[in-house]
């Protein structure tokens, strides 16, 4: 038997959907907006529903606190389990080919809420709803992982302990240097994954073997910290070279030339900026720079279902570059997010619409993307390590503010 008073006629498909549509349609998400979706305009076939705004208020609220993730949530890990499957054939499995994955790691704030609220209007009130970390599958552009946090104002690196227990193992993670950490640099490795990180200025460090130096070229196995005081456990890899833009030097868990050459180390770490094109995408194209509403709820809200759209539209956009036969680079994201509302409109495929006239209407077209200027050494250069080259030593990580102890617990975490 159901429960007392008058039974649901709003069902919850309709309800997560309205909130996706606005989203989508850029006219802002409040609960008056998906009110009038959902009862005066009405969604697609279904009937209008005759609620008031406050009944749809309620709904949202209800839905969103329960114990466990949100229906946006689970909706988000059901579109990028199903995307990951269908982009299979796309996956550029040449990046880090020896990695089981290759995900970029960083955080984004999210931008201040309006103050519309009496709470937000006093003196001092927090407006900042909190940031984003996130994990970004560089092979398939694809959100692998998102936490939701309270703490706008955290160390990047306080975040970062917990990811490493949901994370697959022996996966490639390229950081920047927000994650410089020697204690957190030995607990990957010591996990059994792989990190790529460029090197921190004046950081210390020792030189234990020189595979190739010729100049300012280096690729060389390391230490990290030359005192006492600060250094650790795991040898690592240092690889630098010199272009007319400077001198670039990255350090690197991966200590074996054959399975990641110097040039690759480069070119996987240029990849890193896919991370912050992806969030660029979500601000500036799909309007999270501007919450509409200070309801915590209809932000987290808001927050999931641009984390969906995007989602489905880079997925779009690598599928459209494996079927021309172009890397992703030369698919431009901002035309193509132009012309996709036009193509629907038409009744059109808008993947095929895309693979024949892409190149004719300037969405496919040569990447601005600066090309990797890393030289190309042949391994028979190398000199090979001693066999008995010791590996590790003992540690002795400084206490910083953002060490395992101090992480927090976010608001909103999705697991594998």
């Amino acid at each position: 038997m159901g429960g007392r008073g008058r039974p649901r006629i709003l069902p919850s498909l309709c309800l997560w959907t309205g909130v996706l549509v606005c989203c989508l349609r850029g006219q802002g998400l409040t609960q008056r907006a998906v009110w009038r979706l959902l009862s005066v305009h009405g969604l697609w076939h279904y009937p209008r529903f005759l609620l008031s705004d406050q009944a749809i208020t309620k709904r949202l609220v209800q839905e969103a606190t329960t114990d466990g993730p949100s229906p946006l949530e689970r909706l988000f890990v059901a579109v990028r389990d199903h995307l990951r499957t269908r982009l299979a054939p796309a996956a550029d499995l040449t990046l880090a080919p020896f990695a089981s994955e290759v995900f970029a790691i960083d955080e984004s704030t999210l931008d201040p809420l309006a103050r519309r609220l009496p709470t937000l209007k006093a003196p001092g009130a927090e407006r900042l709803p909190g940031k984003l970390t996130a994990v970004f599958d560089l092979r398939r552009q694809l959100w692998h992982q998102v936490q939701l946090t309270d703490k706008p104002q955290q160390n990047e690196k306080v975040a970062a302990w917990p990811l490493l227990a949901l994370l697959p193992r022996n996966c490639l993670l390229v950081v920047d240097l927000g994650y410089w950490s020697y204690a957190w640099f030995d607990a990957v490795i010591a996990g059994g994954d792989h990190v790529l990180s460029r090197l921190r200025s004046k950081s210390s460090y020792r030189i234990v073997h020189r595979f190739y130096q010729n100049g300012d070229t280096l690729d060389a196995l390391i230490f990290l910290g030359a005192h006492r005081s600060d250094r650790g456990r795991h040898l690592v890899r240092l690889v630098q070279f010199r272009t007319p833009k400077g001198l670039y030097r990255y350090i690197t868990s991966q200590t074996d030339p054959q399975l990641l050459p110097l040039s690759e180390v480069a070119r996987v770490y240029q990849h890193r900026w896919d991370l912050e094109l992806a969030f660029d995408l979500i601000k500036r194209h799909l309007g999270l720079h501007l919450f509409w509403s200070s309801s915590l709820t209809l932000v987290q809200a808001q927050v999931w279902a641009v984390l969906i759209i995007s989602m489905i539209l880079q997925a779009l956009r690598l599928e459209v570059a494996h079927q021309a036969g172009v890397t992703v680079d030369e698919v431009s994201l901002p035309l193509l997010i132009a012309a996709l509302p036009r193509f629907l409109a038409d009744g059109v495929n808008p993947l095929e619409r895309l693979v024949i006239d892409g190149r004719r209407a300037g969405i496919i077209r040569p990447t601005r993307r600066t090309p990797n200027a890393a030289p190309i050494v042949p391994l028979a250069e190398y000199l090979d390590p001693p066999p008995d080259l010791l590996r590790e030593r003992v540690p002795r990580h400084a206490h910083r503010r953002c060490a395992p102890r101090s992480r927090s617990t976010p608001i909103v975490t999705q697991h594998n």
